[in-house]
């Protein structure tokens, strides 16, 4: 980081965001020597990127939208971050059912050869056809359905994915900064001087020689009303909802469903105990920070359960529900589910340059990182090479990427942790559970035990190295222990985050 003249600091970039593409285009470009702060007005992935159906993948059904070429970079990212993060992202076989007033068996065939084949295939195993009759996913399903297609893809905790991408930007360098939102940014000769509030209320300023607009459903407004510039595309706000529900089975295959209405629903197992099942696509104004679910989308995903499983929900079978809103490159498309998944990067350079990007989906996230970095790290004077594809994420860094002989060998070394707390960290926290435990030889040294299963260490781990600030945070984004744990969790860990943070100002 450089001084300006008037000794305001001044990075290289400065972005706006902390969802995926935000927290992956930070750590690209720290990795590249470049100085970077990242801001976001809220907790890190706190909206649409801890939102999604969970998934890697190249996006089977945009094939029929003629998707090729996004399917394609999608599918090679597919691999990329396999590797990248083996602890939260692992392959998932994916049973397709097949009804004879659905799309016909040749064009699933055809569907399922390109996506096979349109990228190199060497984590995953490719599809096929299966028998009900003697397959494990069969027992769920009506008797109506009698055979169908498998193939494959990747599972990912998607909001663990985002935070793991600011802890390695923050260990090439860029500061990240969670709870701060921009309040305005102008242009001053070559740089742009930007306005944060910090969490207490505080305003300062900050130059940017790069700003970076990857404020995902906000990424329009904060072009026409914090930058004060017409934006030159436009996004399509979709709603994406959620339901979750006891488990419906109990094997590992996930399920997707072809609907009457064209449309698909994925049916996941989840969180061990809970079904997945989601996600609609619904236009929508309003408020990014403020979507929900709607009894409507409820009832729709329950009938849509309901078509193709013995086992038969109702909306008061519920359990929790998430919903988020996509930000959509607008291609003027009739319905929501056949609007673009693909990104447009806009860079304005009349005056200090501006680099906003428009849509996106998380697999393709990495992508978009090294292409935003790759535009503008030459502006900046940086020729450094790309360097993401052969990196792990923090905590992946595994011989192999191979996560069970991980979870052997931390078993091995740490036989006083219980097996379910054992696998729960291995999988979140990677090879990055060493700096958790620390010294620790027992559980009474990992500290108390605030909730079950869930130790000050834990939580201390989280809010020094994950930036974790409030339950919510720790409950839903950093885990989802909100779904095992009492309904008052919530409030024992505000208790001792206050608690915490009482005792730090004593000693201060």
């Amino acid at each position: 980081m450089n001084q300006a003249g008037d000794a305001v600091e001044t990075y290289d970039l400065v972005i706006i965001g902390g969802g995926i593409n935000g927290a992956g285009i930070a750590r690209d470009a720290a990795g590249r020597g470049l100085s970077v702060l990242l801001c976001e007005k809220d907790d890190l992935a706190a909206h649409t990127s801890s939102a999604s159906t969970k998934l890697i993948h190249g996006g089977l059904r945009y094939l029929e939208y003629y998707e090729f070429g996004l399917v394609r970079k999608a599918l090679q990212e597919r691999e990329v971050l396999l590797r990248a993060a083996p602890h939260i992202i692992w392959p998932l076989r994916f049973v397709m059912p097949h009804a004879r007033d659905q799309r016909p068996e040749w064009m699933i065939r055809c569907g399922l050869f390109l996506y096979d084949h349109l990228a190199r295939r060497e984590v995953l195993p490719g599809s096929g056809t299966v028998s009900f009759a003697d397959h494990p996913s069969g027992g769920p399903l009506k008797g109506d359905f009698k055979r169908g297609f498998i193939y494959s893809d990747g599972w990912v905790q998607d909001a663990r994915l985002v935070v793991l991408n600011a802890m390695d930007a923050a260990e090439h360098g860029a500061r990240i900064l969670t709870r701060t939102p921009l309040v305005a940014a102008k242009r001053d000769g070559d740089i742009w001087r930007c306005q944060l509030r910090a969490a207490n209320g505080e305003l300062r300023e900050v130059g940017a020689r790069i700003l970076v607009n990857a404020a995902g459903p906000w990424v329009q407004s904060l072009i026409e009303d914090k930058l004060r510039m017409p934006s030159s595309k436009s996004i399509r706000l979709v709603k994406g909802s959620h339901i979750v529900v006891k488990k419906i089975f109990d094997h590992p295959f996930a399920y997707i469903f072809q609907n009457p209405d064209k449309r698909i629903i994925f049916a996941i197992p989840y969180e061990r105990d809970f079904t997945l099942i989601g996600t609609t696509d619904v236009e929508y104004r309003g408020d990014p920070g403020a979507v929900a679910i709607d009894d409507d989308e409820i009832r729709y995903l329950c009938e849509m359960s309901n078509r193709y499983f013995h086992s038969q929900i109702a909306p008061s079978d519920v359990l929790s529900t998430y919903s988020g809103v996509r930000p959509l490159l607008d291609d003027a498309s009739d319905n929501a589910s056949s609007v673009t998944r693909d990104y447009a990067l806009e860079l304005d350079r009349a005056g200090a340059p501006l680099m906003s990007v428009f849509g996106g989906k998380i697999t393709t996230y990495r992508k978009l990182a090294e292409e935003v970095v790759d535009k503008l790290a030459p502006l900046l004077g940086n020729g450094k090479a790309t360097w993401t594809a052969d990196a792990p994420l923090p905590g992946g860094d595994m011989p192999g990427a191979d996560f069970a002989r991980f979870l052997q060998g931390l078993l091995q070394r740490h036989p006083w942790l219980p097996q379910a707390l054992a696998e729960r960290w291995a999988r979140a926290y990677g090879t990055r559970v060493a700096k958790l435990i620390g010294q620790a030889g027992n559980l009474a040294e990992l500290g108390a035990e605030i909730l079950p299963g869930l130790y000050e260490a834990e939580l201390r781990y989280l809010v020094d190295a994950e930036w974790a600030g409030a339950s919510e945070d720790i409950l839903w984004r950093r885990s989802k222990l909100k779904l095992h744990l009492p309904a008052n969790a919530a409030e024992v860990i505000d208790n001792w985050l206050a608690a915490q943070t009482a005792a730090a100002r004593k000693i201060a």
